[in-house]
């Protein structure tokens, strides 16, 4: 059996120290917005480069409450990928702005700069750009041709990634959103999130809507949720994140392994890598494009090894979003993706032999 994620793996070295932040949130008794949650904050912002870092309850959150925070809603149109996970497109739909799908990059799969910058009409007030799979997309180029814009980096996937010049993800936009879902490259051991931003006052509107709009107690200055980091994540997360860029260096062994072993199935034109943009990826999924995909996820279950389809069906022709009015051909690209992408096994603490039995079963499979 190889499995396709293992958080056990993982955890086991650190068990102690999280079982002592256990015991350290337990004998203080602040399990709602207590101490570790504020220095999880300002370890988090110092991590990825950010004067300011609000724990939320989850990377879906983070991206709602960003929007909330930002003022999006009805009579608004906001671009995102048409091939990501749905909390992208869902968070911008239920703040009752509408999402704009565009397409992703043929290659990449990162939303295509050039089609996001066309799709700029007047009523566009903000562009969510997705680090996909753990490698930064482009930020900048949409505040460059419309300084109005807002550009929210979607991060839930790239902890620890930075672009060619160096700058990690989460820091280059107006915000950055993160999800710390367990199988994330930081993880909690349930759902939290944070929100990231070099402006104070969009971190402090971020911080009224996690609580309700409050402040002082009571006193609802705007509408919000309740979008609080538990203090028990917070405190977790501060063991974890030491070991985040080692954790990075793994998932990218794991990748020049894959590299190495499956070149003959490159060759034959049955297997394509992702290629990398400037910058440093950290492979939070390690997905390849390969022909007959279904079949070659069944002979890979066959075989117990873990394997996963990100994403079976693109965003813009999900049914919640059919009143939009797209259409299957609308992003031929991102149709495209969810018919020949596969997720192989990819986590810190996958051995050797596990990554030679993943590549030996798929040479089989393409004869190879």
């Amino acid at each position: 059996m190889v499995p396709f994620f293992d958080t056990k793996r993982m955890h086991a070295p650190l068990a102690d120290a999280l079982r002592g932040a256990f015991d350290r949130v337990l004998n203080e008794g602040a399990y709602i917005l207590g101490p570790d949650v504020a220095a999880f904050e300002k370890e988090w912002a110092a991590t990825v480069g950010t004067a300011h870092a609000v724990g939320v309850s989850s990377g879906s959150d983070s991206l709602l409450a960003t929007l909330m925070a930002l003022g999006a809603g009805p009579g608004q149109r906001v671009v995102v990928p048409a091939f990501t996970f749905f909390a992208t497109a869902g968070s911008v739909w239920r703040t009752g702005a509408h999402p704009l799908f565009v397409d992703v990059h043929p290659e990449t799969l990162l939303l295509d700069t050039d089609a996001a910058l066309d799709a700029l009409a007047p009523d566009v007030s903000g562009v969510v750009t997705v680090h996909l799979f753990g490698q930064m997309a482009e930020v900048l180029a949409y505040r460059e041709k419309r300084p109005d814009l807002w550009v929210i980096e979607d991060a839930a996937q790239a902890h620890g990634a930075a672009d060619g010049e160096g700058r990690r993800a989460g820091s280059v936009g107006t915000a950055g959103c993160f999800s710390f879902f367990p199988t994330k490259p930081l993880g909690t051991l349930g759902d939290g999130g944070a929100v990231t931003t070099q402006d104070p006052a969009l971190a402090q509107r971020v911080r009224l809507v996690r609580q309700h709009g409050s402040h002082p107690k009571f006193h609802h200055e705007i509408m919000g949720g309740n979008f609080r980091l538990d203090t028990l994540h917070a405190a977790l997360l501060r063991v974890k994140l030491p070991h985040l860029d080692a954790w990075g260096d793994s998932r990218r062994a794991v990748h020049a392994a894959y590299v190495e072993r499956l070149g003959a199935v490159v060759e034959s034109g049955d297997l394509r890598f992702i290629p990398e943009v400037p910058g440093l990826h950290v492979y939070h999924q390690h997905v390849v494009r390969v022909a007959r995909r279904d079949a070659l996820l069944e002979a890979l279950s066959r075989q117990g090894i873990g394997a996963a389809v990100y994403y079976p069906e693109p965003l813009h022709v999900q049914p919640c979003f059919a009143e939009l009015g797209y259409r299957a051909g609308s992003c031929p690209n991102a149709e495209a993706a969810c018919l020949d992408s596969l997720a192989l096994p990819c986590f810190p603490g996958l051995t050797l032999a596990e990554i030679d039995e993943v590549s030996g079963a798929i040479r089989a499979f393409y004869g190879r």
